[in-house]
């Protein structure tokens, strides 16, 4: 994996400015190796739509250091193709990950929950299936 620094070099060679131009769109793409410190940390930027949202956050174009406007989906290319190869998909990332039971778990928001009881008001009267007796007030903290 190459340091921001150079991806942002590379800008540099190719469009002119100083490195300072490019470094915040190169590092936008690289946060991601704070909560995941290998190339896997690269599916939640380095795809077609990464590029896109980089777009939207730095505006269309940066404007470099010896004044030339640069086209900040260009960099976000660059940035992308050098660490793949080419620009993939998000769903050709998202192909890759295998389902896990632990990502099917789920409750539809209107059904009554078990755990409802556990956020009973104290001194709060349940009814026989554990949820507060009728009128009885829940509360509920997020």
């Amino acid at each position: 994996m190459a340091h921001c620094y150079f991806r942002a070099l590379s800008s540099v060679r190719k469009w002119g400015g100083v490195v300072e131009d490019y470094l915040p769109l190169h590092q936008w793409f690289d946060q991601s190796k704070a909560i995941l410190a290998d190339p896997r940390h690269r599916a939640l930027r380095h795809h077609a739509e990464g590029i896109f949202m980089l777009e939207t956050l730095f505006g269309a174009a940066i404007v470099n250091a010896d004044g030339r406007p640069v086209p900040v989906r260009l960099v976000g290319e660059q940035h992308v193709r050098e660490d793949l190869g080419s620009i993939p998909s998000f769903a050709d990332w998202a192909r890759l990950i295998t389902p896990q039971a632990w990502m099917l778990r789920g409750h539809r928001l209107d059904e009554a929950v078990a755990a409802a009881k556990d956020h009973a008001a104290p001194g709060a009267a349940l009814s026989a299936g554990g949820l507060p007796a009728a009128g009885g007030a829940v509360r509920l903290e997020i």
